[in-house]
């Protein structure tokens, strides 16, 4: 299992991974879920993965093969806008699931690679996307400013409580945060390490990319104080008249 997010806000966009695989109880393994491509000054593309690892894996590596291939007719660094980018990785995705699909039916294994890809190309404004396993995509708009993928239903509360497209950055990687502290919580499935990026608008470059693990002093900090926050206002609550 996994836990993913991307928010787009009006000064930036966040992006957040956490790092669990695992294939049972008794088999668990930490992989990076986040892949950036980065050209300083012309565009930033993030990409966050869930779902059947060696398809996402996959999917990533004929990405990095098509960007240096002389051959290509178009790639990630050739593309003139987000919407290419998302078209580009559902292309991607659609080959590996022909070049694979048959033989993981037979095994009753399905190919439910998905991914959040986000980011900015100069010329054009931020745009985040959420692409699905069969290579179809929706983009985030001003009714849905966010996307999640893999265990979602314990970080979301938090983010419809907070998130508006209006939310500064900082608040938003502090809401981000506290999302996977709730997550982690109640399904042990999602866990750290945590890839964070916090992209500012028409930077057009990565200045805030943080890696949390077990122990970190900051992630601890809004951990403790939301709890005890929580408890505090849930003692404020006015009693029930009977």
């Amino acid at each position: 299992m996994t836990y993913c997010i991307g928010v787009m806000l009006d000064q930036g966009i966040v992006f957040a991974s956490d790092s669990r695989t695992n294939a049972g109880v008794d088999n668990i393994a930490k992989f990076c879920k986040m892949t950036v491509f980065e050209r300083c000054g012309d565009r930033v593309i993030v990409l966050l993965s869930s779902g059947n690892l060696a398809g996402t894996q996959a999917v990533i590596g004929v990405l990095n093969q098509r960007c240096v291939a002389t051959d290509a007719a178009s790639n990630l660094w050739t593309a003139r806008t987000m919407f290419d980018v998302a078209m580009l990785v559902a292309d991607a995705m659609r080959d590996i699931e022909r070049r694979d699909g048959e033989y993981m039916q037979e095994n009753e294994i399905g190919f439910n690679a998905s991914f959040i890809v986000g980011g900015q190309i100069r010329g054009e404004p931020l745009r985040l996307f959420r692409i699905y396993s069969e290579g179809n995509f929706i983009e985030a708009g001003v009714d849905t400013p966010y996307f999640q993928t893999g265990e979602t239903k314990y970080g979301k509360p938090i983010i419809d409580r907070v998130i508006t497209r209006f939310t500064p950055l900082a608040d938003a990687t502090k809401c981000v945060l506290v999302s996977f502290d709730s997550t982690m919580r109640s399904n042990l499935s999602v866990g750290m390490p945590i890839d964070l990026i916090c992209y500012e608008r028409d930077s057009f470059a990565l200045q805030r990319r943080r890696r949390f693990d077990n122990g970190d002093a900051y992630f601890a900090a809004p951990s403790h104080e939301w709890s005890e926050g929580t408890r505090q206002v849930f003692r404020q609550l006015p009693e029930l008249r009977w």
